[in-house]
């Protein structure tokens, strides 16, 4: 029998079966500008100036270090290419490299004319299970973004998979340490771009939410930015803890035959096969640990070093400061249950699934509530509100209370309108009109959507002009548009991105899902 169906529920997290075409368009002039590292040579895109460039370099396997001069990503010399990929299984050995930590800066022409250093910086990590994804992938052009809400825009690539969280001698969360290297970099050259090196806005979407999350809870890191928007987040899934990644890696490390001191051994290891190891790692990393889960077992680790809290209910939460915006959308879980279950699901069949999932002392809980109960034939709509409910909004929220009650301001959305993704074109249910599945909020709020239809263009202007306000201000909140009103330490007050009305709370109430009905960080106490 194969895992339990909703093992694979993460998708952005999800496989992107991506390809690195979906690419730049055709430029006409390049301007260059002088950064304390060197030359930067940018590509006009529109109103906006392209800037391709290597943040770090790193050995395989060992901490990236930020780099002193100015260079083109993988020894290019036309400033028109965007980065390779770093390695990962859905694409082809051509578009990748490990020498792949890489951004792409989209920078407004005004600023380069006017000089203006107080800009804002919108850092985007991108998601794809840290196994996928990367700088270029489709809707990520940040143009529109960069030149609509007066910043500059950094998107960022961090090592994937086994190349970034197993490292052979336990040395956990080479990409976390990526990004926090990333942030440094653009300390250090947002000035000669128009911007200010202390307003740092770090934002992404599903995986690269996680990776938010994991940089608010490493205190080493808090000063190099000044707010976060995750948008996405599985927090139902906590970072590993220690004992967890020391099982992984010992079963990864046998995989590749070498062990935790040999580095020769590790250099030696082709890049094929790390990615191979790395796959039978992650399908069997339930097997080996069930607090692993089939769903990123590839993840930050709470080392206490550098990340040192959950940040979650199962310990005691620290104080915090910064302004953070968390989004989820409508159907965050029709992509997987739809794929997943081409054909009518039974309600019959609800039970049993839900035991599967939970438990039997969850689900039981959960059959018994109000909160699940349908009479529709199938209970395929049932079971995308319960794993919405389940992964993404409820313990959003449940994040959300905690950042209000320990000092911080936090404001939550929740995606009405989308734009279909490419990686949900085959899954029939994310086509129909209204629906709004995981990854359908990447466009909107980059601006890229081809086409916009009048509803999509409104919230694309309205989301931009409050994440605008957000870079600048902390607060979601410009002149002109209906107040989105902060979280509060019991009510979230989410905020409805697309249309009006107030989101019923539902299973999210703090009485159910995290207390009568508890997430899988708080089941494996990770």
């Amino acid at each position: 029998m194969g895992p339990p169906f909703w093992l694979f529920v993460v998708c952005g997290l999800f496989a992107w079966a991506s390809s690195v075409s979906g690419g730049a368009p055709h430029h006409q002039h390049q301007e260059n500008v002088q950064t304390p590292l060197g030359i930067a040579e940018g590509i006009v895109n529109g109103s906006a100036v392209r800037f391709s460039v290597k943040y770090a370099s790193a050995e395989r396997w060992k901490e990236s270090q930020v780099v002193s001069t100015w260079s083109l990503p993988n020894g290019f010399s036309d400033a028109n290419k965007m980065p390779l990929a770093c390695p990962q299984g859905t694409l082809d050995a051509s578009a990748y490299s490990e020498d792949c930590l890489s951004m792409v800066l989209y920078v407004p022409r005004d600023f380069l004319a006017s000089g203006c250093s107080d800009a804002p910086t919108f850092m985007w990590i991108h998601g794809g299970s840290f196994t996928e994804g990367f700088a270029s992938d489709y809707g990520l052009d940040g143009s529109i973004f960069a030149v609509a809400t007066n910043s500059i825009v950094a998107v960022v690539q961090y090592r994937l998979g086994a190349l970034g969280f197993m490292v052979p001698d336990g040395n956990a969360n080479l990409a976390v340490k990526d990004m926090i290297n990333a942030m440094k970099f653009l300390q250090t050259v947002v000035r000669s771009f128009g911007g200010n090196s202390s307003k740092i806005t770090l934002a992404g979407q599903s995986a690269g939410a996680m990776m938010i999350r994991s940089l608010l809870a490493a205190p080493s890191a808090s000063s190099l930015f000044q707010s976060a928007i995750i948008q996405s987040d599985p927090m139902n899934y906590g970072f590993l803890n220690i004992s967890t990644q020391q099982t992984l890696q010992s079963y990864y490390n046998e995989l590749i035959v070498c062990d935790s001191t040999n580095s020769t051994c590790w250099e030696s290891v082709s890049v094929d096969e790390i990615l191979e190891a790395q796959t039978t790692l992650y399908n069997n990393a339930s097997a080996i640990d069930a607090s692993a889960s089939f769903v990123i077992p590839l993840r930050p680790v709470r080392d206490d070093v550098l990340i040192t809290t959950p940040l979650d209910s199962t310990a005691k939460f620290p104080a915090v400061t910064k302004p953070i915006l968390i989004t989820s959308v409508l159907d965050e879980a029709a992509a997987t249950i739809y794929d997943l279950f081409p054909d009518i699901v039974p309600q019959t069949s609800f039970d049993a699934i839900l035991s599967e999932l939970l438990g039997a002392d969850r689900a039981a809980t959960v059959v018994s509530s109000s909160y699940y109960q349908s009479n529709e034939s199938d209970a395929r709509d049932l079971l995308v509100k319960l794993g919405t409910d389940y992964v993404w909004r409820c313990p959003d929220w449940t994040m959300a209370r905690n950042w209000v009650n320990n000092g911080g301001s936090a404001f939550v959305g929740l995606f009405t309108v989308g734009a279909h993704y490419y990686s949900n074109a085959n899954i029939p249910f994310c086509q129909e009109e209204g629906a709004v599945c995981h990854s359908d909020d990447i466009e909107i709020v980059f601006g890229t959507v081809s086409n916009p239809d009048i509803a999509q263009a409104k919230l694309i202007s309205q989301i931009q002009q409050r994440y605008k306000s957000f870079l600048n201000a902390g607060h979601p909140n410009p002149l002109g548009l209906p107040e989105w009103p902060a979280a509060g330490k019991t009510k979230v007050h989410t905020y409805k991105l697309g249309e009006c009305g107030k989101v019923k709370i539902g299973a999210c109430t703090p009485a159910f899902w995290g207390s009568a009905v508890e997430y899988d960080y708080q089941v494996y106490d990770i």
